[in-house]
């Protein structure tokens, strides 16, 4: 018993914290945006949003979002709030140095979308959970071989390269050069949409193909707990804010300490909400980070799982979860803005889908992707997230044909 207390922390204590610090930010955040979208009284990620519109929000806001993001990705917040004040529109731009010489038209997606797009095809070929095998098949069936360096990072060429031996799938993640990366979190949404309703499973699958970018047990599996779990419960009937966070403490970073060393994951997201709780804009939130995170000076530096995620849960609750501001608060945030905004749109769509992203938008980044040669998947944001939404249905089907059958033994 006491074991299981040191795993587990104080959840009546994690709950006070959770109603005082989203009660200061529902006065903060975004008074009058908010106030002409949502009926007065009405909580915020309730209403008639559909488990349909709910995947959509999710998919479109990480795309979206990650197209905006990069743009500006590595940047200080002072300098994009030098050269584009806000940023709150889809721009060309260059990735990789001197190694392409690629412009990529407005509404571009990235290396962490290119990941993503790879297990949606394994998900919608299987029209079920996927496994690291079932992510391996994926990628080599489906990732551009010449991506590494255009649209993926270079160390994913090497990764590719391991996929197409005979080594486990689960044993690829071994090898890969850099630990605790965003990566996963970053990409993971899909893991959490087949799941949705269902954080065990979330969570169990995401440790189980995190291991083709991972260590099992490592940091950057532990920390993409927190996103699968945060979209699985916010595709929820009913889901909220506060029910969102709720799931994120009750099951994150819950291992078993004589076996898996814990990551910190509440106390550091714990922190960062207390740190943020009386922020009601991202200008403020962004001064409040710098003095959380301002590591650099090796590579990645700006782009490990513990201060992506943290922050995009920061900016999920001070939005309260609308996907558009969301979207603006994560990009002009500074350090990596893409995936802070994939993460941040990806959890606020799950729960209030995409009814607050213009339109154009979603029409410019469809229209990039048609014309990306580099992508390893051109289906528009619909087609991607309708494929995920019918794989779900199809795996409610098999599971209530399960439970007729052996109901009857």
């Amino acid at each position: 018993m006491e074991k299981e207390m040191i795993r587990h922390d104080n959840s009546i204590a994690r709950r006070s914290f959770l109603k005082g610090t989203l009660a200061a930010a529902t006065i903060a955040s975004f008074p009058n945006a908010l106030a002409a979208e949502k009926p007065a009284g009405e909580k915020q990620g309730t209403g008639s949003v559909s488990l349909r519109d709910k995947f959509f929000g999710c998919i479109a806001g990480c795309h979206i979002g990650s197209a905006m993001g990069a743009v500006v990705e590595g940047w200080s917040w002072e300098r994009i709030e030098r050269e584009h004040g806000t940023l709150d529109k889809l721009l060309g731009y260059h990735h990789y140095g001197n190694s392409n010489n690629w412009m990529r038209e407005a509404g571009t997606t990235e290396d962490g979308v290119e990941r993503q797009k790879l297990m949606i095809t394994a998900i919608i070929e299987k029209q079920d959970r996927i496994n690291a095998e079932d992510l391996r098949r994926a990628w080599v069936d489906h990732m551009n071989p010449n991506a590494a360096g255009l649209v993926s990072e270079p160390f994913e060429g090497a990764l590719l390269a391991m996929a197409r031996t005979h080594i486990p799938a689960a044993d690829i993640g071994k090898y890969c050069d850099y630990s605790g990366l965003v990566s996963l979190s970053r990409s993971c949404h899909p893991i959490g949409l087949i799941n949705a309703g269902d954080i065990r499973g979330a969570i169990d699958d995401v440790c189980e193909i995190g291991q083709l970018y991972n260590t099992a047990n490592s940091r950057g599996i532990l920390w993409a707990q927190v996103v699968v779990t945060a979209i699985a419960a916010a595709t929820k009937p009913g889901a909220t804010v506060d029910s969102v966070l709720g799931a994120i403490f009750d099951n994150c970073d819950k291992v078993d300490a004589r076996f898996t060393r814990q990551a910190g994951i509440r106390g550091e997201i714990e922190r960062a909400l207390k740190l943020t709780a009386d922020c009601s804009d991202f200008r403020q939130m962004r001064e409040k980070f710098d003095t959380m995170y301002s590591g650099s000076g090796i590579p990645y530096s700006h782009s490990y799982a513990n201060e992506i995620v943290t922050k995009a849960v920061c900016v999920f609750k001070m939005t309260k979860a609308n996907t558009w501001e969301a979207m603006k608060a994560g990009v002009n945030m500074g350090r990596d803005t893409d995936c802070l905004t994939a993460v941040a749109t990806g959890i606020s769509g799950a729960l209030s889908g995409a009814a607050s992203i213009p339109n154009a938008l979603v029409k410019q980044t469809d229209y990039a992707t048609s014309v990306n040669p580099h992508t390893n998947s051109q289906r528009t944001l619909r087609e991607t997230s309708d494929g995920l939404y019918n794989a779900f249905k199809a795996r409610l089907a098999k599971m209530k044909a399960f439970a007729e059958e052996m109901g009857t033994a």
